[in-house]
């Protein structure tokens, strides 16, 4: 007798099944807080009144804090004609869903957040400590950092559009200072039929010395850059397209230089700390009323006299050298650096909206995860974790 087979699967399971097509995404509606930034000397906003307009138009909330504009010359009106409610009460614009700042908030207006909230701002890492991540961990927020967001280039798009400001800015500021009225010694920035051009020492080869290259050279002056990068240096050449001086970091040819010159900029990055390629010998070498313009102060500065300066009290002479060092330059031009900010702001937006939240935006957009240093209250930005000692989760095992 023949015994019968027994097949593991069922009859219903053998055949075959119709394929289940992916349900469309539901376009989801942003609840947007702008709260008003108590940072000091921090002018910015994240959006312009046109951008508030364009998200007003997709169906998204938008609750600005009264007077968050004034330091753009952006008035309550405005943005209120854009779309926007405008709220006198702190409490009210940090209970949105996502939260906008340029400056990270406070441990005060972290605790006006409600948790699971979604907080756009710079993460500053150098400025901040351990009570600031234990706070968001606390609330659960999902927090992203607008200056770690790469595009699909690679490239950070906020930091390149702050730090090309951050060039231009600095050889307009010391054209500033070069004239009798601010103790420099009443030398037009600039080339004049028969006067000699002026001379200028950018240190570093990256975007904020490329576009101090680019200014200083559209006035006339000679440009002498230095940088340690080969590649840097030859990339900036064929972007300028214009014959330059360039030079690795030489310390007796930098001297020469510095000797020379009537301006030295200081635009070079580290990975932890900026630096110190100019000594305080080399400085004490330079023309009375000179000027050194150190960009690089918001990571400690690369000329050793620099300290640190405000924008009411910019300037202080040492060595008979006349020191530009405050940080964030780009709030100087506040408007302009919020246009961009704006600019690079609202497709963003847009975007989380179309793909239903920022939960899938994530999912599928790479760029947007790399700006992300905290998931839900669980810190995903290796940096940070060794920076403070503490535990991290890879952001691409959380999000599936």
């Amino acid at each position: 007798m023949s015994k019968k087979k027994f097949s593991p699967f069922s009859k219903e399971e053998l055949l075959p099944k119709p394929e289940m097509l992916e349900v469309k995404k539901q376009k989801g509606e942003l609840f947007i807080g702008i709260p008003k930034e108590t940072h000091l000397q921090e002018k910015r906003i994240c959006l312009t009144p046109d951008a508030v307009a364009a998200l007003s138009q997709h169906g998204h909330r938008i609750v600005l804090e009264s007077g968050a504009g004034e330091g753009t010359n952006y008035s309550d009106n405005e943005y209120s004609e854009a779309g926007a409610k405008i709220s006198y009460s702190t409490e009210e614009v940090f209970g949105c869903n996502i939260i906008l700042k340029v400056e990270p908030p406070s441990l005060k207006e972290i605790e006006y957040m409600n948790p699971q909230s979604v907080l756009f701002s710079a993460l500053q890492l150098k400025t901040q400590n351990k009570k600031y991540f234990e706070a968001l961990a606390k609330k659960r927020i999902t927090a992203i950092a607008f200056d770690y967001i790469t595009d699909e280039h690679g490239v950070y798009p906020v930091v390149k559009s702050l730090s090309e400001i951050a060039g231009i800015s600095s050889v307009l500021i010391a054209a500033e200072l070069m004239n009798n009225n601010s103790e420099g010694n009443g030398l037009l920035f600039g080339n004049i039929g028969g006067v000699p051009p002026s001379d200028v020492v950018i240190l570093g080869a990256g975007t904020v010395g490329e576009f101090a290259a680019r200014s200083a050279i559209g006035l006339g002056a000679r440009v002498k850059v230095f940088d340690n990068s080969i590649t840097k240096l030859r990339r900036l050449q064929e972007s300028l397209q214009h014959p330059v001086y360039t030079s690795t970091l030489q310390p007796k040819t930098l001297q020469k230089a510095l000797m020379r010159c009537d301006v030295a900029i200081g635009a070079i990055r580290g990975k932890t700390r900026t630096p110190v390629v100019v000594s305080e010998e080399m400085v004490e070498q330079m023309k009375d009323g000179s000027v050194i313009v150190d960009v690089s102060i918001d990571s400690g500065g690369c000329f050793e006299t620099s300290e640190i300066t405000t924008h009411n009290n910019p300037t202080f002479t040492k060595h008979g050298v006349i020191h530009y060092c405050v940080p964030n330059i780009p709030s100087r031009y506040s408007r302009t650096a919020s246009l961009s900010i704006s600019n690079i702001f609202t497709p963003y937006l847009l975007h989380i909206a179309e793909e239903g939240g920022i939960e899938n935006a994530a999912r599928f957009d790479k760029t947007l995860r790399k700006g992300m240093y905290f998931y839900h209250g669980i810190l995903t930005n290796r940096a940070v974790a060794d920076w403070f000692s503490l535990p991290y989760r890879d952001i691409n095992l959380l999000i599936i």
